[in-house]
C-alpha cells in the first residue's frame, strides 16, 4: 500500500470516503475547508475515531486524504484541537447496530455511561469519563441545545435516528471551545442531506405494541437544499406504566451563494410517556409529557478570513405528574416548567504565516417559568395549553469570549486557547478557562498525544431551585470547576486502529444531591473536590483487510476503567457523584453470511460503583442495594438491496434483569424487526 505523507506542506486534509454511497462525507461533494466547528472536530487530522474506531487518520486502502469542511459549530479550530479524543459514529455504523435512539446507540461508545429511564429514546441520563449527566452538552448540528433546567431533558431531540447522519463525541473539558457546560465532555448531533432528491421511509414493529415510522426527503431547488423528516412512534409498554407516544417533525434549508452559505432549521418534538419510578419509586404511577420547539440560523461567509454568525432558540416545555389517576387527598397540583432558550455567537478563522487563530464570543439568554423552579413572581401568568399558571420565574445570561490559535509544523501540532467567561447569575465576576494540546507523529502509524484543560459547568435551575418531598434545592451553590490532563497514543495501519489512553481530572465545588444521617431531605451543595482517574484501550481489526475474503468482516474490542477519590462530610449520602461506571468493555463482530445478509454481535458489560435504596412498596422499607454487574448481548441479521433493508433485532438476548439507574427496571429481551425504502428521486 502506497504511503500517505500526511504532513506536507504543513496542511493536514481529507477527502470523502471513496466508492460508498453511505459515505459520511460524500453528500457533501465538494472540497472546503476545515475550521466550521472546533466543537465537532476538535483534533487534528488522525485525532478523532469512530464507535468502531474508524479514526479519520487511519491509512487506509478506503481513505485518501484531502481538504474538507465538516459542518457543525460557531468555534473553528482550522487544524484543530491537537490531542483530543473525538469519537464519530457515521451512518454506516449506524445502520449496522441494533438501535432505535441515540440513547440506544450511546451505550455502545467507550466511556460513554448511558442510563435510561424510559425504552427507544424517552429519557435518559448520559455522562462522560464518570461525570454526571449534568456535566455533558448536548449540541444539535453545532448549536448548544443542552436544557438548563436539568440535564434529564436534554436528549429531547427535534428528529428520530433515522436523520441522524453522524455523532461526535468530544471525551475531556471543551470549555474553552464550547462555554460552560461542557465539562466532561460534549456530543454532537448532526443531520445530513443526501446530494441528490431522495426519499427515505422506515417502518418498525415488535413487542409490547411497539410501532415507529418515519420518512425524510431531501429537495433540491437551484440554490437551495430542503430536507423534511417527520416520526411517529409507540408502545404499550415492557411493564406497567412505560407506555409512550413520541412524534417529531425537522426541517433543515441550506443555501449555497458561492463563499456565502446559508443554513437554518426548525423542529418540534412531543413526548408523553409513563413514568414508572422515574424519580422516587414510592410512586410508580407518574406521568410526563414533553414539548421541545428549536431553530437556529447559521451564516458562513469570506474567503480568506472566515466568519460565521448564528443565532439560535431552544423552548422546553414539561408537564410533570406524581399520580397519572387517582391523586392522594394531599396532591394538589402538577409540575409545570417552561424553558427558553436564546443566543447568538460569532466567530472568525484569520490565517497567518503563523497558522490560524480563532476569536469570537457567545451570549446565551437562559430563563425558567414555573410552579416550583426559581423566584415569586409578581403577578402569576398562564400554562400555555394547560389549566394552570407558572408562579415563579428566573433568568440569568452567560457572556463568553475565546481566543484560539493552532500552529503545525511537520509531525508536530500545539494548539491553545482561553475562554472568558461571565455570567449574571453569579456574584463572581469574570474567570478564565485556558488548555492546550500538543501532538507529535512519532511514524506514519504512531502518534502521541497530550493535552491540560480547564473547564466549568452552571448549576442548573434544578439544581439552584427544586423543593418537593424529599429533595432541597439550593440557589446559592457555585458552579463546579475540574482540570484535566491526558496523554495517550495512537497507532493506524492498513487493517487495524488502536487507541490507549489515561486521563486524571481534579474537581472542585461539584455539585450533588445528598443526605446527611438523620436528615429526611436531600439537598444540593457543592462538595470540596472529587478527583478521578482513568483510562481506556480499544482497537479495531479490519479482518477483510487482515485475512482477505473470510465471513467475519471485523472486530471490535473496547475496556474503560475509572476511579474516583471523593472529599465528603462523614456518613454523607451521595445521590449521584458516588454512582459511576467504574468498568465497561465492548466487543462486536460484524459477519457476511450469504449474499446480502450480515449479522451483528454486541457485547457489552457494566460494573457501576456505589449503590441506591431499594424500595420495598408494600412497606416503604427502602433498602441499600450494591449495582449488580451485568453483560448484555444484542443482536441484528440485515439483508441488504440496493433499494431497501429488511432487519431482525434481538435486544438483551439472554433476558438479563437488571437495574442501572435506582429503582427503574431495565426491559428484558425485546424482538423487533422492520423494513427501510430508500429511493432517489
Amino acid at each position: 500500500m502506497k504511503t500517505i505523507n500526511l504532513f506536507k506542506k504543513n496542511n493536514l486534509c481529507f477527502k470523502h470516503w471513496n466508492g460508498e454511497n453511505y459515505a459520511v462525507f460524500n453528500s457533501i461533494q465538494k472540497v472546503v475547508k476545515i475550521g466550521a466547528l472546533a466543537a465537532v472536530y476538535l483534533s487534528v487530522f488522525g485525532y478523532q475515531q469512530t464507535l468502531a474506531q474508524t479514526d479519520t487518520a487511519s491509512i487506509s486502502k478506503k481513505i485518501n486524504l484531502e481538504e474538507v469542511e465538516v459542518s457543525a459549530r460557531r468555534t473553528s479550530s482550522v487544524y484543530s484541537e491537537v490531542g483530543r479524543v473525538l469519537h464519530v459514529i457515521p451512518r454506516k455504523e449506524i445502520e449496522a447496530l441494533p438501535v432505535y435512539s441515540v440513547q440506544d446507540l450511546l451505550k455502545y461508545a467507550m466511556n460513554v455511561d448511558v442510563r435510561q429511564r424510559g425504552p427507544l429514546g424517552i429519557q435518559a441520563d448520559v455522562s462522560i469519563r464518570g461525570g454526571s449527566f449534568d456535566q455533558v452538552m448536548i449540541l444539535f448540528n453545532g448549536v448548544n441545545v443542552s436544557d438548563p433546567q436539568t440535564g434529564h431533558l436534554s436528549l429531547n431531540l427535534p428528529v428520530d435516528i433515522q436523520s441522524i447522519e453522524r455523532v461526535e463525541i468530544l471525551e475531556g473539558p471543551g470549555a474553552r471551545v464550547y462555554g460552560p457546560g461542557a465539562f466532561s465532555g460534549a456530543i454532537n448531533f448532526v443531520t445530513g442531506t443526501k446530494n441528490q432528491d431522495n426519499l427515505t421511509v422506515n417502518v418498525l414493529g415488535g413487542q409490547y405494541g411497539l410501532y415507529n415510522a418515519s420518512a425524510n426527503a431531501t429537495v433540491k431547488t437551484g440554490k437551495l437544499k430542503n430536507y423534511v423528516a417527520a416520526n411517529i412512534a409507540s408502545s404499550d409498554g415492557y411493564i406497567d406504566n412505560t407506555d409512550f407516544k413520541n412524534h417529531s417533525v425537522f426541517y433543515q434549508g441550506q443555501m449555497d451563494f458561492g463563499q456565502e452559505k446559508l443554513d437554518f432549521q426548525l423542529g418540534h418534538n412531543d413526548k408523553e410517556f409513563g413514568a414508572n419510578a422515574f424519580y422516587t419509586p414510592a410512586y410508580p404511577n407518574q406521568f410526563e409529557q414533553n414539548k421541545t420547539t428549536f431553530a437556529s440560523i447559521k451564516l458562513t461567509a469570506g474567503n480568506k478570513v472566515k466568519i460565521t454568525p448564528v443565532l439560535y432558540w431552544r423552548r422546553h416545555q414539561d408537564r410533570f405528574e406524581l399520580f397519572r389517576e387517582n391523586p392522594a387527598s394531599w396532591y394538589t397540583t402538577h409540575n409545570y416548567h417552561l424553558t427558553d432558550v436564546y443566543g447568538g455567537s460569532f466567530n472568525a478563522i484569520i490565517p497567518s504565516s503563523i497558522g490560524k487563530t480563532s476569536v469570537g464570543g457567545e451570549v446565551r439568554s437562559e430563563n425558567v417559568w414555573s410552579n416550583v423552579l426559581g423566584y415569586a413572581m409578581d403577578k402569576p401568568i398562564d400554562v400555555p395549553g394547560e389549566d394552570a399558571q407558572f408562579t415563579k420565574s428566573y433568568q440569568r445570561t452567560n457572556v463568553s469570549t475565546f481566543l484560539e490559535h493552532v500552529y503545525t509544523y511537520e509531525r508536530f501540532s500545539i494548539s491553545a486557547g482561553l475562554l472568558m467567561n461571565y455570567n449574571t447569575g453569579l456574584e463572581l465576576g469574570v474567570d478564565f478557562f485556558p488548555g492546550a494540546d500538543v501532538s507529535y507523529w512519532m511514524t506514519d502509524n504512531v502518534k502521541l498525544f497530550g493535552s491540560v484543560n480547564k473547564t466549568l459547568r452552571m448549576p442548573t435551575f434544578t439544581d439552584l431551585f427544586y423543593d418537593g418531598p424529599t429533595n432541597i434545592g439550593n440557589p446559592n451553590l457555585k458552579p463546579e470547576e475540574a482540570v484535566t490532563y491526558e496523554a495517550g497514543l495512537k497507532a493506524v495501519n492498513n487493517w487495524f486502529n488502536g487507541r490507549a489512553s489515561v486521563y486524571y481530572r481534579e474537581g472542585e465545588n461539584l455539585i450533588d444531591w445528598g443526605r446527611l444521617p438523620g436528615v429526611d431531605e436531600y439537598s444540593t451543595r457543592n462538595l470540596s473536590d472529587v478527583n478521578s482517574l482513568g483510562f481506556q484501550l480499544q482497537g479495531r481489526v479490519n479482518l477483510d483487510e487482515l485475512l482477505g475474503q473470510t465471513p467475519f468482516k471485523s472486530i471490535e474490542i473496547g475496556y474503560a476503567h475509572i476511579d474516583q477519590d471523593k472529599t465528603m462530610p462523614e456518613n454523607y449520602e451521595s445521590y449521584y457523584v458516588e454512582d459511576y461506571l467504574k468498568h465497561k468493555f465492548n466487543a462486536a463482530l460484524h459477519l457476511s453470511l450469504i449474499n446480502r445478509l450480515g449479522l451483528s454481535v454486541n457485547t457489552l458489560y457494566q460494573a457501576r460503583e456505589g449503590q441506591y435504596n431499594r424500595y420495598i412498596l408494600d412497606t416503604g422499607d427502602e433498602i441499600p442495594t450494591d449495582y449488580e454487574p451485568f453483560w448484555l448481548t444484542d443482536l441484528r441479521l440485515q439483508w441488504t438491496a440496493s433499494k431497501y433493508k429488511l432487519f431482525v433485532d434481538a435486544n438483551n438476548v439472554f433476558d438479563k434483569e437488571y437495574y442501572d439507574l435506582g429503582n427503574v427496571a431495565q426491559p428484558g429481551r425485546w424482538v423487533k424487526a422492520g423494513i427501510q425504502l430508500n429511493l432517489n428521486l
